[in-house]
């Protein structure tokens, strides 16, 4: 694991869904206003998906939303159904972690920066998400 990177806990509100990433601790989060996420409130940031692992039985309890493009995986536990992570059309080799659903003392900083998702062609590029998962 890289010197500047910890590993976080986390998961869902039943605590059925549990996850580890390793990110580091100060990380930016990206506010989106496209459908889904503005509906959800969601602020997410992103890592390479070789540093996500789902752990114990989670991903029996996970069920998936996609929608217009089909790229983006909304993942959502089946019995509180929250989305603690989900594969984003702007990363697809990447996993979005809902900020909020990391385990305190692991997070020292949260960023956080707006992505047009109403607008997703236009501002993918200018953005700098892209970058995010590499």
């Amino acid at each position: 694991m890289d010197e500047d990177l910890v590993v976080h806990n986390g998961g869902c509100h039943c605590g059925r869904v549990r996850w580890q990433v390793q990110a580091p601790s100060s990380v930016v989060a990206w506010k989106c206003n496209c459908s889904d996420c503005s509906m959800r409130a969601n602020v997410h940031f992103i890592v390479p998906s070789r540093r996500f692992e789902l752990l114990g039985d989670s991903k029996e309890l996970l069920t998936t939303y996609t929608f217009g493009t089909n790229t983006a995986k909304h993942t959502f536990c089946k019995v509180c159904g929250i989305t603690s992570f989900y594969i984003p059309r702007s990363n697809p080799d990447g996993i979005a972690i809902t900020f909020r659903c990391v385990d305190q003392g692991t997070l020292s900083h949260v960023e956080i920066k707006f992505n047009d998702g109403k607008n997703w062609e236009s501002s993918y590029n200018q953005s700098g998400i892209a970058s995010c998962s590499v």
